[in-house]
This record gives structure tokens, sequence and C-alpha cells, in this order.
């Protein structure tokens, strides 16, 4: 036996509905469930909707529930955060106390070094892009204490620049304007 419809809604309420809802989703199942009260099977409703019987008794029972905004199609939760708000805490001391070299091996904390010390501390396993997304959220606009690669600490600031080859220019000038080459 079918899951009943409510009693408070018709199918000329559920049309006008369907009229004003800027959800086309909505709309659709709206529809569907209007065919229901004019006394449509629920194999007919299904076609309308373009789905199974299934899931036209789903949509029963989340119009039964919640009515007509039951129908709206919601944002999907997504996955937990692997981080939790104690975990984020111990990031930030970590960052703003900074690695020690003899315990961190590491002068500077890179975004793998912090993951690995992540998982080392919590066991919680993430990657280097969900590392900077954390560190960007909890410090908006950069990332203090974090570099990109390491750098040796006694690197001058332009001597990469010295020994960078340079290469000829690809183009050549071209000749004086007004001479062709000559033709015999």
């Amino acid at each position: 036996m079918p899951v009943a419809l409510r009693k408070d809604f018709d199918a000329d309420g559920l049309r006008a509905a369907a009229r004003k809802s800027r959800d086309g989703g909505q709309a659709r199942r709206l529809l569907a469930l209007a065919a229901i009260y004019d006394g449509a099977k629920r194999i007919e409703a299904a076609k309308i909707g373009g789905v199974t019987r299934q899931i036209v008794r789903d949509w029963v029972m989340r119009f039964n529930a919640q009515g007509p905004n039951g129908l709206i199609d919601r944002k999907a939760p997504g996955q937990t955060p692997r981080l939790t708000d104690a975990h984020r805490a111990a990031l930030v001391r970590m960052i703003e106390d900074g690695p020690i070299p003899a315990v961190h091996g590491v002068m500077r904390w890179r975004l793998v070094d912090l993951c690995q010390w992540t998982f080392e501390e919590f066991r919680v396993t993430i990657s280097p892009q969900t590392m900077s997304r954390e560190l960007r959220a909890l410090a908006p606009g950069s990332s203090p204490g974090v570099s990109a690669r390491p750098r040796h600490h006694a690197q001058a600031a332009g001597a990469i620049e010295d020994f960078k080859k340079t290469s000829p220019p690809a183009w050549r000038k071209s000749r004086a304007s007004g001479t062709s080459p000559r033709t015999t």
C-alpha cells in the first residue's frame, strides 16, 4: 500500500507552489505529487518526475514531514574536517613557538613538515593542500612562520640572481629599410 499524502494540500495548491518556486527540482517534485493528488498512479508520477517509484516514495515522505519546503535541494554536508579545534590550537602553538632544529630537524616550518608533525602527534593524515587551507583559515592573509621551501639561513638576498644564466634575445635586427638583396 502506498504512503498517503498530507490532507492539508491539494493538486491546485501544489501546482501554484510549483509556479512560484525558484528551484527547478522542487517544481518538478511538486508537479509529480500534484499528479498523485489528481489520482495518478505512482509510476505515472515517477515518469513526470523522471525518476523511479522509490524516489517518488522518498519525495512523499519528505513532503509529509516538511511540506513543500522539504522538496528543495539541500547542500550536501560534505566530509567532516579532519582537524578538530584542539588540533588547530596545538598547530597554532607549534607555529608560534617555531621549530627546534635538534628536535624537529628543520630550521623553518614547511607545509610537509607540519603535515608530518600532525601525523606523529595526533595520527591524523592531511595533505599539504589541506594544511595550507587550514593555515589560511587560522591566519587570513598570511601563514606566519611557514615557508614554501627551505632556504639556507646565510643565503644572501641577491646571490641567486648573480648565478642565473642569461640567454641571447630570440629576435635579430632587420636590415636597413630600403635595401633589398641583389638578384641576378
